[in-house]
């Protein structure tokens, strides 16, 4: 009997740093989650690439998915669409394999209710003043867009009782440390792991 991954979700305010911890975690050579690319309508940033930060879609492409359940979860954020397609995710975990999500809040909160087992980590800031900062510096949104940014940013805090961990994201490399040990510290459950020693004690 395969044990089943885990389904990692992180997920935190816009501008936290969500992508740049997910871009640590997968650069260090020990970390063995599969990402699952989410889906999204928003225009590609630069140095963005179709297919590995995200599967780039028209709007008309993604209201078909919706339509076809072919999405895990989905929220529309600030004008645009994001969402998990369902059947990778579906397929990687009963292998055995983790998959690691990074989505949006509202996204997160679906995720919960279709797979409470999963592991779901909170992306904080370290204060709503650097969060603003940091919006501010990727020089990518108006001024109107910041505002709309910082007012889902607070509510998104208020959130933050719908996750198991909560990780401060005041140094990138510290950030993906914690996250690992997270992980780690999951498969190691008793839930996870008894039924392995329970057919140990079985006798023929």
């Amino acid at each position: 009997m395969i044990e089943k991954g885990l389904l990692i979700v992180l997920s935190g305010p816009s501008g936290v740093g969500k992508g740049t911890v997910r871009k640590g975690i997968f650069s260090q050579k020990d970390t063995a989650f599969e990402y699952s690319v989410s889906a999204t309508t928003r225009k590609p940033r630069e140095g963005e690439v179709h297919g590995v930060d995200y599967f780039f879609k028209s709007r008309e492409e993604f209201e078909d998915m919706i339509a076809n359940d072919q999405l895990l979860e989905y929220a529309e954020y600030v004008g645009n669409y994001y969402g998990t397609p369902v059947e990778y995710v579906r397929e990687t975990i009963d292998a055995g394999k983790d998959v690691f999500l990074e989505i949006e809040v509202q996204g997160a909160g679906q995720v919960r209710r279709k797979f409470p087992e999963g592991l779901f980590i909170f992306l904080a800031p370290p204060s709503l003043s650097e969060l603003e900062n940091r919006i501010v510096t990727r020089g990518t949104e108006s001024e109107d867009l910041i505002r709309s940014r910082m007012k889902a940013a607070r509510e998104e805090l208020e959130m933050m009782e719908l996750y198991d961990y909560v990780v401060e994201n005041d140094e990138v490399e510290l950030a993906c440390e914690r996250i690992k040990a997270i992980v780690v510290a999951e498969h190691c459950r008793r839930e996870r792991v008894q039924y392995r020693y329970k057919k140990m004690l079985e006798v023929d």
